[in-house]
């Protein structure tokens, strides 16, 4: 095939998206090629017409092959966008979300940007919330921990990215708060696994190249938020807050734990779609 047949950004592009189909196709088409020809986003605008070499389109080609098989985008990329940093992330970790930036949101409404204050972030995968806090309450001292040796490296490598020195990582377990050792804190943050084991949900789309652990939890979802809500107390200060993310029909079951386990001010806060997405309790100053 000669240069002048080979196709251009625009029609690589439309036909990527028809194969895809859906309301991202496009997006994620894009996507796939910037990482391909390794440009910005805005190169997209007046590059429409750019003949694509044989040889971008194969590996083009070949992302957009795995992408039809379901593989997600960020994990083809190897990066994902979260509040403003943008992530390594590989399939030792759960890919950063929108929703989650609400956590992100509430914690940094609790925490004074010109006081130095201890957080942590329980299950801290790829980093994104502990690395958003950091990066946004530099005197903070944030600790990231997470069960999975693999999740705490690529955290650790995306704290080095963006020259987070203010972020320590510790490697946990199935005690979330052994990495703690007795420790207190202003702010404990965590989006743990919620989804139930028997959910369909976990067997089609992104998820079934997730890892299972950073998704499932017991037959309701709730059994790793019930640990953390049992033993969060006698590692926050007096005043401190523990913030948890949670799928949209667990705000009712998440409060009562929390209310149980003797926090205050106990509330849940939706998501831009209105369903619950954060539940939250102080312990008594």
């Amino acid at each position: 095939m000669s240069a002048a047949s080979d196709p251009d950004v625009r029609h690589l592009l439309a036909d990527a998206a028809r194969q895809l189909g859906g309301e991202m196709a496009r997006f994620d088409a894009e996507l796939l090629l910037l990482h391909v020809v390794q440009r910005p986003r805005s190169w997209l605008f007046s590059h429409a017409t750019d003949v694509v070499a044989p040889a971008q389109q194969q590996a083009f080609a070949s992302l957009l092959a795995r992408r039809l098989a379901g593989e997600p985008v960020a994990y083809l990329t190897g990066h994902r966008g979260f509040w403003t940093l943008d992530l390594q992330v590989d399939s030792t970790t759960l890919i950063p979300r929108p929703e989650t930036e609400l956590l992100v949101e509430l914690a940094l409404q609790r925490l004074p940007p010109d006081q130095p204050l201890t957080v942590a972030d329980l299950g801290t995968g790829s980093g994104a919330i502990a690395l958003a806090l950091a990066s946004e309450r530099p005197q903070a001292e944030v600790l990231a921990t997470d069960a999975s040796a693999g999740a705490l490296a690529m955290a650790r490598a995306n704290a080095q990215r963006h020259q987070l020195g203010n972020v320590r990582f510790a490697l946990g377990s199935s005690d979330w708060f052994a990495p703690l050792q007795g420790r207190q804190f202003a702010l404990i943050a965590s989006n743990p696994p919620y989804i139930a084991s028997v959910d369909p949900h976990l067997h089609a789309g992104d998820l079934r190249f997730e890892p299972p652990t950073a998704l499932a939890s017991g037959l309701d979802g709730l059994d790793d938020i019930r640990l953390i809500a049992a033993g969060a107390l006698p590692h926050l200060q007096p005043g401190g807050w523990l913030l948890l993310e949670h799928g949209w029909d667990q705000g009712a079951a998440i409060r009562a734990l929390l209310e149980h386990a003797g926090l205050q001010d106990v509330r849940t806060e939706q998501d831009l779609e209105q369903r619950d997405r954060v539940t939250l309790g102080r312990r008594a100053a």
